[in-house]
């Protein structure tokens, strides 16, 4: 795991869309995560407008992150879920599905799809990642979220002059 976040990047006044989906199985882990990414968007860039549906667990993320893309509402979504493993391969399985489910949904509707959910071994893992400020992934998101908006504007705008 890396200690380090990504620097924040330069503030923006685009009123960019961005769907946030989470799951409400452990709620206050995940909510920690929304909380601080919808904190740094917002500073990032004040204009961006953030729509927020809540899923029962992270099994749900892929279709709640599918249904929105589908709606053509949103430019980017940030997804959020914690998985704690257990005695079981479940976590696991949970995780690899969602993570399959999320990559199909970013490249069939070429929005970027921002994964954080998190598969931790324990407890104090998911407070660290997900409560406290040092490296928390919900911040982390929100910068990942604006630059990946800002490649996506450059890349399509470098398309769109060449097909002219």
């Amino acid at each position: 795991m890396s200690n380090q976040l990504p620097h924040r990047p330069e503030s923006c006044d685009t009123p960019w869309r961005i769907g946030v989906v989470s799951s409400l199985y452990n709620q206050l882990w995940v909510n920690g995560l929304v909380l601080h990414f919808e904190r740094e968007a917002k500073a990032i860039c004040p204009k961006c407008e953030l729509s927020f549906v809540q899923v029962p667990g992270s099994f749900e993320l892929p279709l709640g992150a599918q249904l929105l893309a589908d709606s053509g509402t949103v430019d980017a979504l940030a997804v959020f879920g914690v998985l704690l493993e257990g005695e079981t391969a479940h976590a696991t399985l949970v995780a690899q599905a969602v993570t399959q489910g999320l990559m199909q949904i970013s490249l069939a509707h070429r929005i970027p799809v921002i994964h954080e959910v998190l598969l931790v071994k324990n407890v104090e893992q998911a407070e660290k990642r997900c409560l406290e400020e040092e490296i928390n992934r919900g911040l982390e998101a929100a910068r990942a979220c604006i630059r990946m908006l800002r490649n996506t504007q450059m890349i399509n705008s470098l398309s769109n002059s060449r097909k002219a």
